[in-house]
């Protein structure tokens, strides 16, 4: 199990309630913040959790740490009836919102302000759950995904995109270096909340990846489960799926 790593050092609040005061606070820069630490790839990557949901063909799709709704809104070019987004923070469901009633997408997404560990939701109520780079803001990280595996319907597909760190030289160096050296300092210039983006690069440098993380899935139950590093190895898109 990975160590606890949380948002504010002095904070006598809980993880999850330190998480949610984050997103609250960067929520206005979040999406533009996003677009320059990843150098526009997460776009890229968010398109192929989309073309693997896509092809099971869903017709309910859960969207958990949805934050300002990147892949909710995504998930709207599959042939689902119904798009759930469920985040934490107040602050980014509100960004969120306003995008999609730019696009006119209310009556096919919601966005619901929740807990990913304990879901207002029956068992086996989604055919898809996806969760980008949100899993390792999770209080309990088994917590969570037993959660999901309960929502998630019988062979319903769960991916997920995440921040993991490359093997590799040269790529394993750069990214180290780039991490605790540049990604908080381009934080900076986004938000005064400093702790927030040395939390983000911090969370990401302790957080299982790959096989360690395949093996936790598997340990919670789920069936059918792949890892597909992306970029060297910067992210990695996990699939899934339930008995």
């Amino acid at each position: 199990m990975s160590k606890t790593v949380t948002p504010y050092k002095n904070s006598n609040l809980g993880k999850k309630e330190q998480v949610a005061q984050m997103f609250d606070a960067i929520s206005g820069n979040y999406d533009g913040l996003n677009r320059v630490i990843s150098f526009g790839t997460d776009i890229k990557w968010r398109k192929k959790v989309l073309a693997m949901v896509k092809s099971t063909n869903p017709d309910t799709i859960l969207d958990i740490a949805t934050g300002t709704g990147d892949l909710a809104l995504l998930m709207s070019e599959t042939n689902a009836t119904k798009i759930v987004g469920l985040d934490i923070s107040a602050g980014m469901l509100d960004v969120g919102r306003k995008k999609i009633d730019q696009k006119n997408l209310s009556n096919k997404i919601e966005m619901i302000l929740g807990d990913s560990e304990k879901m207002p939701f029956d068992d086996n109520t989604f055919d898809a759950i996806t969760v980008a780079f949100g899993v390792r803001n999770f209080e309990t990280l088994e917590k969570g995904l037993l959660e999901i595996l309960r929502v998630l319907k019988p062979n319903g597909v769960f991916v997920i995109l995440e921040t993991s760190v490359p093997e590799k030289f040269p790529y394993k160096q750069g990214y180290k270096f780039y991490s605790k050296n540049i990604l908080p300092q381009i934080g900076k210039l986004f938000s005064k909340d400093n702790s927030a983006y040395a939390y983000l690069s911090e969370s990401a440098s302790v957080f299982p990846y790959g096989e360690a993380l395949n093996n936790i899935l598997r340990k919670i139950g789920f069936i059918d489960v792949v890892a597909l590093p992306q970029t060297f190895g910067v992210a990695t898109i996990y699939s899934a799926s339930k008995k």
